[in-house]
């Protein structure tokens, strides 16, 4: 008996799901077509207006009404928000929009005075036919001179933008994915990508130049391998974090200064403003290295991904009469991933043990598990009795073969330094 209705419990329980999964009767996204709910056929326009006028709890219930109903609701409440809104906004985000025949009122949405003075803006269809991206209404280009960050997705850009449009005098984020631009458009915007979903992409996309970037902050190719393969930067005064940077640059110019293949052929020109700087190196490279870091004279933070080679020698001898300005003065960390205790990445990070007079801190990403007689063996090939700054602290870890493509904090701007792993619960330490 206890079996039985037990039984029965779970089938009512069954049929009650069914009920509460099923559109309510005459949805018109049912095969019934004899269905009575002729307000559901109504276009899309004219069904938001209707949910405009109900009341905020009221509208917001019609999403139950049948699956036809459920988009609209957040067109509605839009449309209620910047009318009753006085303004101004600091952020406007819409995030999977549906176009359908919704692109005049989200063109007008836009253009609300309530938005005047924009700072951040998220844009991004949902799409519905990849073959068929939708144009970004031209009034979004209205905030240019305001905006600080821009999101934007899955859209064109209209041919109709003016050159002069595309100026954007306070920006410090922008984020593109799937957007077509016209080659003019590419012209008029500094834009950093990584395109490793796509080689095809990448080989199209050979060339990155920003010519005058007074705002920028960060230049980050997250995938360098995958494009672009040369970059220019010709003016950046507020540069702080440069990388990853790696020998899929086959031409790196800040400046006067001009890098092939990681090797500096040209250091011309130093970039003061520089503090945080990730390398991608091959050996590790010592001579490639130093070339970079006297490029950057009041360098703070150094990141090395290494690719051990057996055959690379780091014989390069520091002289007094020839100083680095960020060994001397400024180098506080260094971060050296993928470390294997070996003689060519002795001798590279030796260097650093014996010249950065005032490091604080240097952590090794190992290959190996950094048992005891490993990490004693570690402190007197790297002469960590003789380090250049006696305050030092130096710290090795096991762990796995990592590199710093596709960081996942390129766009918190939160964070001073997006590769510092200490900032954030969700990142492996090293």
């Amino acid at each position: 008996m206890e079996a039985a209705a037990a039984a029965g419990t779970s089938t009512k329980r069954s049929k009650s799901d069914r009920i509460e999964a099923q559109d309510p009767p005459g949805s018109s996204s049912g095969d019934d077509e004899g269905g009575l709910d002729l307000v559901s056929r109504l276009p899309d326009e004219v069904l938001g207006d209707i949910i405009s006028l109900l009341p905020i709890k009221d509208g917001a219930r019609t999403q139950i009404l049948s699956r036809r109903w459920r988009p609209l609701w957040r067109v509605a409440l839009v449309s209620r928000i910047l009318s009753d809104h006085p303004g101004p906004a600091r952020r406007f985000s819409l995030p999977g929009i549906r176009l359908r025949d919704r692109y005049a009122r989200i063109d007008g949405w836009l253009r609300s005075r309530a938005l005047t003075g924009l700072r951040e803006l998220e844009f991004r269809y949902e799409m519905e036919s990849p073959a068929l991206p939708y144009p970004l209404p031209p009034s979004a280009f209205r905030f240019a001179p305001t905006l600080h960050v821009v999101n934007i997705g899955y859209c064109n850009f209209p041919n109709q933008v003016a050159p002069a449009s595309l100026n954007f005098p306070h920006l410090k984020q922008l984020t593109l994915c799937r957007v077509t631009l016209s080659e003019d458009d590419l012209h008029s915007l500094s834009i950093g990508f990584s395109a490793y979903w796509d080689n095809q992409v990448a080989n199209m996309f050979q060339e990155l130049v920003i010519e005058d970037a007074p705002q920028l902050e960060r230049l980050l190719p997250l995938d360098p391998y995958h494009g672009p393969a040369t970059i220019r930067v010709m003016r950046a005064p507020k540069l702080v974090v440069l990388g990853l940077l790696s020998a899929g640059i086959s031409k790196l110019e800040l400046g006067n200064s001009v890098f092939k293949e990681m090797i500096a052929t040209s250091l011309a020109t130093s970039m003061p403003t520089v503090k945080v700087l990730v390398l991608d190196s091959i050996g590790p490279n010592l001579d490639s290295v130093v070339g970079f870091i006297k490029c950057f004279p009041y360098l703070e933070k150094l990141y090395i991904v290494s690719h051990p080679q057996k055959n690379m020698k780091n014989m390069l001898r520091y002289s007094s009469l020839h100083p680095i300005k960020c060994l001397e003065r400024h180098l506080k960390i260094v971060i050296l991933k993928n470390y294997d205790g070996k003689r060519h990445d002795v001798d590279f990070a030796k260097f650093f043990v014996l010249n950065a007079k005032v490091l604080k801190k240097m952590e090794f990403g190992t290959l190996n598990n950094c048992n005891d007689k490993w990490v004693a063996s570690q402190y007197t090939q790297l002469q960590l009795y003789n380090r250049a700054s006696q305050g030092a602290q130096f710290k090795f870890r096991s762990g796995y073969w990592s590199t710093y493509t596709g960081n996942k904090h390129t766009h918190d701007l939160w964070m001073a330094d997006p590769y510092d792993s200490s900032l954030c619960r969700c990142c492996v330490r090293i």
